[in-house]
């Protein structure tokens, strides 16, 4: 039985990059990820730690200042969305209908609330929460059968790797 629940716990942004540099690892092409928790929380470190493993010179920024990013190389295409500004009648001048048919694309969304209902079940929702000091807890919630593999092979890594 694969989880479609687990919680990591953190205690700083390295071991936050590590965790998801490992989630990068995994990544193929297809998955939907939307990162949840307060400013300041760590959800575009987790971001930028992606952007890394795959090798990108331009390093993610929080996109709040413009809602939508693309990196592409020969092997993934990651899409940076941040719709912290963003409500629910605005989504469909974002061009995600083709972000969603590209195989070869990784959707990451900060603050997803406006595009919860635009977007598919089967979706890796990561949820950053504040602990005292740089301590995070770090919630991860797989909504369908290819998130779900995700989360369990990601569970395995993390216990394999010792992150």
């Amino acid at each position: 039985m694969m989880p479609t629940d687990f919680i990591f716990n953190s205690s700083g942004p390295e071991q936050t990059s590590s965790l998801a540099e490992a989630l990068a690892s995994l990544l193929k092409g297809g998955e939907i990820l939307f990162f949840k928790g307060p400013i300041g929380a760590g959800k575009t470190v987790m971001v930028k730690a992606v952007a890394k493993y795959f090798g990108f010179k331009k390093q993610p920024a929080s996109a709040s200042f413009s809602l939508m990013k693309k990196y592409k190389n020969k092997n993934i295409t990651l899409y940076h969305a941040d719709l912290f500004r963003l409500d629910s009648g605005e989504m469909f001048n974002l061009g995600f209908e083709e972000m969603l048919e590209d195989e070869t694309g990784v959707l990451m969304i900060e603050w997803p609330g406006a595009a919860e209902s635009f977007f598919p079940k089967d979706r890796l929702e990561i949820e950053v929460i504040l602990k005292s000091g740089n301590d995070r807890e770090i919630k991860f919630c797989a909504g369908g059968r290819v998130s779900r593999a995700l989360l369990d092979n990601l569970c395995k890594l993390t216990e394999k790797k010792k992150i």
